[in-house]
């Protein structure tokens, strides 16, 4: 028991004496080099003194002004004071953009738009409402991204369009952690601004109803139209499927927009060979209308006696039916019909210019793209839900994003993937039916009327 406890008495003491001896040395050596350094600055001032004594002028301490040089360097030397400019050989690396964007590199509101279409006070709005979805718990591995961080890179990615491989680089994540934050933040904004996109109520619903009316169409809720989102052929897909009428891949999405160019309704996923009727049958809106569930509302009393509860303004690509209300087109006639035709393109061509601000703004659905197949529908609605928080909070739209110059140095208009052209005769035959000429007839009358 005693030689145990000598021998633990030994082990501890050499331990002791090896801390001491470290600390030891650690103090020996700061003091040599401290003792070296007001060696130099001894000599430094010995040397001055010397090299000043004939300049010396009157009212002048030419000594005391060497040493506030010589302390200067010594300073800037040890890095005590920053350096103008970074040493000649060590790169200058740039943070990339999410480098820039925290508040406190105090972004420009111009470059805050550039890269996420929005507002700086905006992006804080949404990060708060979507942190508590996507804030991760700290564990022993890593440290997660924070929620706006996550945010940031959604939308740069969707406004921006860049591949998976150069938006992350920008951002200081890798590629993978940039997919897992894309589907996170599509999934947060689905469930925390779901209500963003849906059909007007109450005092909304009069509204859109009073701008319609006002532009000659009574009880009018929308404007609907399909457009193709370019995506790179689907692996282990027939590329028939694919293809649309301009031979290039693509998936479809349904519309309906107000004139303030708000989404009402969204409908996307169904390939680019599917017709916009097929796509229509197959929609939720088809099958609420056909129930009465769309168009709730007090009727309104149109000549020859029609009465209809609310309808939708479409293209020739549409079938006329008894609440899609489509125009003449080679069949009109009178002078009723071509005024009809011409402010039913004048009204629906607010949902071209939703198209256009929607796509040109979030720019990812305006190219041609790697897309995975199974959350592009929900990306898009995602896209669609910010594009009505930017249009509740005022954030205008720049027009110069609709145009773009080509390959040859030409300026021309972006293509927003709307393809229009008329129906097939057999398909507008089968599916067209009197009461809708009725109603197109009625509006075209009440607009004569009130001419």
């Amino acid at each position: 028991m005693g030689n145990a406890g000598e021998a633990d008495h030994r082990m501890l003491t050499m331990a002791e004496r090896t801390a001491v001896t470290s600390a030891v040395a650690v103090v020996l050596l700061r003091c040599q080099m401290e003792t070296a350094g007001e060696r130099m600055r001894s000599r430094l001032r010995a040397r001055a003194r010397k090299a000043l004594l004939s300049v010396m002028t009157e009212g002048v301490d030419a000594a005391a002004v060497w040493d506030a040089v010589l302390e200067v360097c010594c300073a800037v030397g040890c890095g005590g004071l920053p350096r103008a400019t970074p040493r000649w050989w060590v790169k200058r690396r740039t943070g990339g953009a999410w480098e820039d964007l925290p508040p406190a590199h105090d972004p420009t509101e111009g470059y805050f738009r550039d890269k996420l279409r929005m507002s700086p006070r905006v992006f804080r709005e949404i990060v708060v409402n979507l942190s508590s979805i996507l804030q991760r718990r700290v564990t022993f591995y890593r440290v997660p991204l924070q929620p706006d961080h996550i945010v940031a890179y959604a939308l740069y990615r969707w406004a921006t369009g860049e591949t998976y491989e150069s938006s992350t680089c920008s951002f200081g994540i890798g590629r993978a952690s940039g997919l897992v934050a894309v589907r996170d933040v599509t999934a947060a904004l689905l469930s925390v601004y779901g209500d963003k996109v849906s059909w007007p109520t109450g005092v909304q619903k009069a509204v859109v109803l009073r701008a319609f009316a006002d532009k000659g169409f009574p009880n009018c809720h929308g404007c609907i139209d399909c457009t193709h989102i370019y995506v790179d052929k689907p692996a282990n897909a027939p590329g028939e499927d694919y293809m649309d009428r301009k031979r290039r891949f693509s998936v479809q999405a349904q519309v309906v927009v107000n004139l303030d160019l708000r989404v009402l309704d969204v409908f996307v996923g169904y390939r680019g060979s599917c017709h916009g009727v097929r796509i229509l049958h197959l929609s939720s809106l088809w099958s609420r209308a056909q129930s009465g569930e769309l168009f709730m509302g007090p009727p309104v009393m149109l000549p020859f006696q029609v009465l209809t509860n609310g309808y939708l303004l479409g293209d020739n690509g549409y079938p006329p039916s008894e609440w899609i209300v489509v125009p003449y087109g080679g069949l009109a006639k009178y002078a009723s019909e071509f005024r009809f035709d011409n402010k039913q393109k004048t009204a629906r061509g607010a949902v071209e210019r939703a198209f256009g601000r929607l796509k040109c703004m979030w720019r990812l659905f305006l190219r041609t793209h790697k897309m995975n197949m199974d959350t592009l529908p929900q990306q898009f609605v995602a896209v669609c839900i910010l594009h009505n928080i930017l249009i509740d909070v005022g954030i205008p739209f720049d027009e110069n994003l609709l145009w773009e110059v080509d390959a040859n140095g030409v300026r021309r208009h972006v293509d927003l993937g709307l393809h229009h052209g008329d129906l097939p005769r057999t398909l507008c035959m089968e599916t067209s039916t009197g009461e809708a000429m009725l109603l197109r007839d009625a509006l075209a009358e009440r607009m004569m009327a009130r001419s």
